[in-house]
């Protein structure tokens, strides 16, 4: 199943970013893992295949132990990616999409992790940790 295009990029426009591919989830992440990558709350994020992504113009890349390799704007910082090659996935930012209100979160994972003061009423499944198999 194709979808419109997904299209983002950076806050000082350096990037951009462009998708085809199937919508494989949208979830928002509340481990505290993400929150210290992107410096909010929580993450949310749009996945699609891996190779169904096209990109443009000097994306740096942090990766980790835990397998999740995170793409960035190196000039303005802009968090715009959370790879998994072992998944063949990508997350493009919810923050970074051209056009973020076509996507909402299908469920929220990782709330042992979630900020205290957050307080969620979107009705979403919520899990204590990740989404179950």
């Amino acid at each position: 199943m194709m979808t419109d295009p997904i299209e983002g990029g950076c806050l000082c426009g350096a990037c951009r970013y462009t998708s085809t591919g199937e919508i494989l989830n949208i979830r928002a992440c509340h481990c505290h893992r993400c929150q210290k990558a992107t410096g909010a709350a929580f993450y949310a994020r749009v996945m699609v295949p891996l190779e169904s992504v096209a990109m443009s113009g000097p994306v740096g890349w942090f990766g980790s132990e835990s397998g999740v390799r995170r793409g960035f704007c190196q000039n303005c910082g802009t968090s715009l990616f959370s790879e998994r090659q072992s998944a063949n996935t990508i997350g493009l930012s919810m923050g970074s999409l051209d056009t973020p209100d076509r996507y909402a979160p299908q469920d929220h994972i990782w709330m042992s992790s979630k900020q205290e003061w957050l307080r969620l009423d979107d009705g979403k499944p919520q899990y204590a940790e990740g989404p179950p198999a």
